[in-house]
């Protein structure tokens, strides 16, 4: 059974919920880079970016009060031209069923997006990962390129192809 949720702006008492989110990922998997479990205190600083309004947004997926999903927006590149780039990424809980929750996160974030000064949006994508490439080629991300083993995590190389969405 699919559970119901509701998608809203994160808030700053979601952070350890999205932290237990990530996490399992960190240790489990190659989808992300990060090596070291985070604390709400070390992932801190990257929630701070987030505003209700600009090019730097985080949603998340409640259900019966807590978070079972996310969706943000973040900095490209620190170059001043690159300011109109967005880097997106989206992490669901793997201890739900959350059918659906991926697609409601992504039209919240990019309907916010349309409202701000945001040209295009890029997600980097560890391969093999299907379920990530399906839901970027949904929202309209074409690959651009691949980083031929750009990480090495768990004593193995990994690619990371580069998705890119005109907003």
């Amino acid at each position: 059974m699919t559970i119901p949720y509701n998608i809203r702006p994160a808030e700053p008492g979601d952070l350890r919920d999205i932290v237990s989110i990530l996490n399992p990922y960190i240790v489990d998997t190659a989808i992300t880079f990060d090596t070291e479990p985070y604390t709400d205190e070390t992932r801190r600083a990257w929630f701070d970016q987030f505003r209700l309004t600009g090019r730097f947004q985080c949603f998340v997926a409640e259900s019966e009060g807590k978070v079972v999903g996310y969706a943000n927006s973040s900095h490209f590149k620190p170059k001043r031209a690159y300011d109109t780039s967005v880097e997106v990424s989206i992490y669901k809980s793997r201890e739900f069923d959350v059918r659906g929750v991926g697609s409601a996160l992504y039209n919240a974030l990019f309907l916010a997006l349309a409202e701000n000064d945001v040209h295009r949006a890029y997600a980097y994508i560890t391969l093999p990962n299907d379920a990530s490439l399906a839901i970027h080629q949904r929202f309209g991300f074409e690959e651009v390129g691949l980083l031929t083993d750009a990480g090495r995590k768990f004593g193995h190389f990994h690619t990371v192809m580069i998705m890119e969405k005109s907003l």
